[in-house]
């Protein structure tokens, strides 16, 4: 499959990504600047990156798979993740927004111990846990598939592939810091976008039509074109299908999206926002999942569903557009990979150096040493992926939902009930991350594989809300929300 042209267009993508590393490097001289670029990110930008990062190349190879796998039932993805997107924005968004303001917040730990009057430092500490042990799975694991993606388009070897994804990563970064993460997500999310509005076209018109794909599935299986799929209308189906809608959830308050919220440049760019970013997710998902279905009726039979968007690349594109396919698939992999460098450097730095340590190292010592942290960090995640450990797989089952459950729960209750304490932020971050995790080791094959997100967001909620009735909020800490509220109007 290599050819000059493949080839060319790779090396001319990862030159921007450097380009864009130099352009941002000149506001990462301090921690503002390196972790939220100055908070100055216009509505495009936040739009796009938040989607390219919470998506990762699970939309292009594991999303177009399921659409060839499981055909419409694989449509309860997309409501779940528009779902969650478009709350995200329309609830979220602004009171996080002004309460990250007020405190000139650059963390989501930043603003837990604020809104909590912590001076224990406990989510910071808590927080550096659980985001440190998931990202550098995570991390693994995608440097894993972006050596795969590497040696599989441009057969560079394994060991050569993960390099050089990490490489390329790790600069723009560093480099770079925030912005040009945001902005290189911005570049990668359009091209993720385009990809999937063509795939699906370019297949269906391969098929003979949407009336003869249509038919052609029918004939293979007609589950595919139920909506509760092979299940049937019973509990294992309403089960699959509530595990699918629940993959949102994680939209409502993972830090790394949450993140982007922070680093806008106002208001009007989170109301602006919100608009692109739920038609950015909704190009992606029912375009991966109409290019999985094109996909079934023209390769039945493939033994991985999930090799249908390379397969259909190299099948129906000219050379120049099977590169862009491949930039598509490492751009959706070094989308995650740049946000979670990011994220795990800034509980190190911010809220376990600066914070919780009290160092008094100058803004730009400190930004340095977030460089520094974010190599290290990329480096445990390339040994890990060099070895090919195969059990990471596992890990990262849960590494998505275990950094969600353990902090969206909470960020609900802080942002919309004053009631909530912070003993009771503390006890429901630790109950909802420790439920997701043995929620996958010991019971999720006994109850019909449901998605770990479901235990593990209501048990942090309920922990949340059970031990706050028990304890005493901070005065303070009620007359601030209510502030809030007047400042940023009804979001309901």
């Amino acid at each position: 499959m290599t050819s000059a042209t493949i080839l060319g267009v790779v090396i001319g993508y990862l030159l921007i990504l450097l380009a864009i590393g130099f352009w941002g490097g000149r506001e990462s001289g301090d921690l503002k600047g390196y972790y939220v670029a100055g908070k100055k990110l216009p509505a495009w930008v936040i739009a796009f990156s938040s989607n390219a990062t919470g998506e990762s190349a699970w939309l292009l190879l594991g999303l177009t798979g399921m659409g060839y796998a499981i055909g419409v039932h694989a449509f309860w993805i997309i409501m779940g993740e528009v779902l969650g997107v478009a709350c995200a924005w329309i609830w979220v968004a602004r009171p996080f927004k002004e309460y990250t303001d007020r405190y000139d917040a650059i963390t989501v730990p930043d603003y837990l111990t604020e809104r909590f009057r912590d001076t224990s430092h406990a989510f910071r500490w808590l927080s550096a846990i659980i985001i440190l042990s998931m990202v550098m799975a995570y991390t693994a694991a995608q440097l894993t598939a972006s050596g795969k993606a590497f040696d599989s388009f441009l057969g560079t070897g394994y060991t050569q592939g993960v390099w050089i994804g990490l490489g390329i990563v790790l600069f723009y970064t560093t480099v770079g810091g925030f912005k040009a993460v945001a902005y290189s997500d911005f570049l990668q999310g359009v091209l993720m976008l385009g990809c999937l509005l063509t795939l699906p076209v370019v297949g269906i018109a391969n098929a003979g039509g949407w009336g003869e794909m249509i038919a052609n599935l029918r004939a293979q299986d007609p589950a595919l074109l139920e909506p509760m799929g092979a299940y049937g209308l019973t509990l294992a189906g309403v089960i699959s299908a509530a595990g699918s809608v629940a993959i949102g959830l994680a939209f409502l308050g993972s830090p790394q999206l949450l993140t982007r919220f922070m680093a806008a440049r106002d208001q009007k760019q989170i109301v602006d926002g919100g608009f692109w970013a739920v038609l950015c997710v909704i190009g992606f998902d029912v375009g991966a999942v109409l290019g999985g279905m094109a996909g079934r009726t023209l390769f039945p039979g493939l033994a991985d569903p999930e090799t249908i968007l390379p397969q259909m690349s190299a099948a129906f594109f000219p050379a120049f557009f099977t590169g862009i396919f491949l930039v598509v698939v490492l751009a959706a992999i070094m989308s995650t990979v740049d946000s979670l460098l990011i994220l795990a450097s800034s509980v190190v730095v911010r809220d376990v150096v600066q914070k919780s340590l009290g160092s008094t190292a100058s803004e730009r010592t400190l930004s340095m040493m977030g460089k520094g942290v974010t190599v290290v960090i990329g480096a445990v995640g390339l040994v890990v992926a060099l070895l090919e450990v195969r059990v990471i797989f596992d890990f990262v089952l849960f590494a998505w939902s275990g950094i969600a459950c353990a902090f969206t729960p909470v960020v609900l209750c802080s942002l919309f009930w004053k009631g909530t304490t912070r003993e009771g932020a503390i006890a429901g971050m630790i109950g909802g991350f420790a439920t997701t995790v043995i929620w996958v080791r010991v019971f999720k094959a006994d109850f019909y594989d449901l998605y770990e997100m479901i235990p593990g967001f209501f048990a942090g909620l309920v922990i949340c809300i059970a031990v706050s009735l028990v304890t005493k909020p901070d005065d303070e800490a009620v007359a601030e929300l209510e502030s809030v509220r007047e400042s940023v109007g009804p979001v309901f």
